[in-house]
């Protein structure tokens, strides 16, 4: 089940992506959860979240990809078939390539927020 949160009030900028009511709604919602964890499943390898991270910065070939990440274009492929499944890029052809780009700005988001709390510096438990 894909929800679209822009038509629900989600789409503006972080401080405004959910409402508490909203965010119970969700919670409440196994679907919703479900998704969300899958979304964040795919996060979760170097490779895909290099592919995001490149594609954050503007539309790419394949073959720009697999320069960009470094590995074959058939793992780039499949892993673009994985990002495809779970909504989080599109793709278009122009003559005979494929031009991959975000979803929309959502994924961005989630690729500038995960690499911003990754770079702060760990904070002791006992601050």
């Amino acid at each position: 089940m894909r929800v679209d949160v822009a038509a629900n009030g989600g789409g503006g900028p972080m401080n405004e992506a959910c409402s508490r009511d909203l965010l119970d709604e969700y919670l409440a919602n196994d679907d919703v959860v479900y998704d969300a964890t899958q979304i964040f499943d795919a996060l979760s390898d170097l490779t895909r979240f290099r592919i995001l991270g490149a594609l954050s910065l503007g539309e790419k070939s394949v073959s720009d990809l697999e320069e960009i990440c470094a590995v074959s274009q058939s793992a780039i492929s499949h892993q673009l078939r994985l990002l495809r499944d779970r909504g989080l890029v599109t793709a278009r052809r122009d003559g005979r390539r494929v031009i991959y780009s975000l979803a929309d700005e959502h994924v961005t988001t989630l690729i500038s927020v995960g690499l911003l709390h990754a770079a702060e510096p760990v904070r002791a438990s006992e601050e």
